[in-house]
């Protein structure tokens, strides 16, 4: 009898406590399910970025066939000039529509980013909630 009390004695000072309490491992999964929320959001928005600029890639390329298809049929100096100035005007029209695209990616990426910090997970690995090591 002795000896079951002292086994049982043993096994409950030898079973560790629960060392994360349940509203810290809360805590834990709140932050973490908050990371890979933003994690997909930036992911889907590269998603967009990639498709988009595949798209463009392919028009710049069909705009540059068209003008070698104008070029060819070409029977002028004239008509070479004016299908340059025609693939020209397009070309600019693209890039300025490529710079304020790339910006509107950018600026989508940066605030999720932000959104991220003010959240407080910190690029070092920690958040503001525990200091850095």
């Amino acid at each position: 009898m002795v000896q079951k009390e002292a086994h049982t004695e043993r096994t409950e000072k030898s079973s560790l406590p629960n060392l994360i309490p349940t509203e810290f491992a809360a805590m834990g999964k709140k932050r973490f399910d908050e990371l890979v929320a933003a994690q997909t959001q930036r992911m889907e928005a590269l998603q967009e970025a990639n498709r988009h600029w595949f798209d463009r890639m392919q028009a710049g390329l069909s705009l540059a066939s068209e003008l070698a298809a104008k070029l060819t049929a070409a029977r002028s100096i004239p008509e070479a000039a004016t299908a340059y100035q025609e693939w020209a005007s397009q070309h600019m029209e693209m890039a300025a529509e490529d710079a304020t695209r790339m910006f509107a990616d950018s600026q989508k990426l940066a605030e999720t980013g932000v959104r991220l910090f003010l959240n407080g997970w910190r690029p070092d690995g920690h958040d503001e909630g525990s200091p850095p090591k």
